[in-house]
């Protein structure tokens, strides 16, 4: 009789040790779902348009908190938002793509005036200093000497008052993004949220993005750790 309690008793635990790490795993992964819907969003810079501020290869984690309209009153108080300034870098949906997210800098704000001379950003007439940005190419594109109109917006742009509930946007790589020179303005609700850290990083192709098949991947996997950049590993993004 004792030999079946024990055996009976050790069933028991067994069952509600199977039945604690199940809750535990349930639990997890729901704590998990919400952070990655509604806190923090996994984001891989892909190209090289944020240079040299976002590098291709970095892997960052997204604040989706930041910008965020508060849902009860003292939710401002105990997570408090920011407003959007100039000079924040956002992630926001692509507007020709809404299941893309692109990463940019934020340079003008709804009713700001923006204008671009020679490469130069005018906001309401005054000139902008951007420590953040780089030109790549020396050649200044303008009205005389661009066959495209492409060409001639990257350099010479506006002037633009940026309409209600919109903002402007431009890449850090000035000479090699495409942003609202050439799409427009960016709606404001269509900012998902700040990039906060880079968890990740290693030195990537420039094309990588567009390999997507398994061999690539694979490729990729088994030179991930050789190419990774630990400086910057866990870098607070400004």
């Amino acid at each position: 009789m004792k030999k079946q309690k024990k055996k009976k008793h050790k069933k028991k635990e067994k069952r509600n040790a199977v039945r604690e790490y199940f809750e535990l795993i349930v639990e997890t992964a729901l704590f998990v779902f919400f952070v990655m819907t509604f806190v923090v969003q996994a984001f891989q810079i892909p190209t090289g348009s944020m240079e040299d501020t976002l590098l291709v290869g970095d892997f960052l984690l997204v604040n989706k908190f930041a910008y965020a309209e508060p849902l009860f009153p003292l939710e401002d108080f105990i997570i408090p938002n920011k407003e959007l300034e100039r000079g924040d870098i956002v992630v926001f949906k692509y507007p020709k793509q809404l299941s893309k997210d692109f990463v940019k800098r934020l340079i003008a704000l709804e009713g700001d005036e923006i204008k671009i001379e020679d490469k130069q950003v005018y906001i309401n007439g005054s000139p902008v200093i951007e420590d953040y940005k780089i030109h790549n190419d020396t050649q200044v594109y303008t009205e005389s000497n661009s066959y495209h109109y492409d060409d001639y917006i990257r350099d010479n742009f506006g002037p633009l008052i940026v309409p209600p509930g919109q903002c402007f946007v431009l890449g850090d790589n000035r000479d090699n993004s495409m942003d609202s020179r050439y799409w427009g303005t960016l709606p404001l609700n269509y900012i998902k949220g700040r990039p906060w850290i880079i968890y990740f990083s290693y030195k990537a192709e420039r094309d990588a993005y567009l390999k997507t098949s398994l061999k690539e991947k694979l490729k990729r996997l088994v030179k991930f750790i050789p190419l990774a950049r630990w400086n910057r590993m866990f870098k607070i993004i400004n």
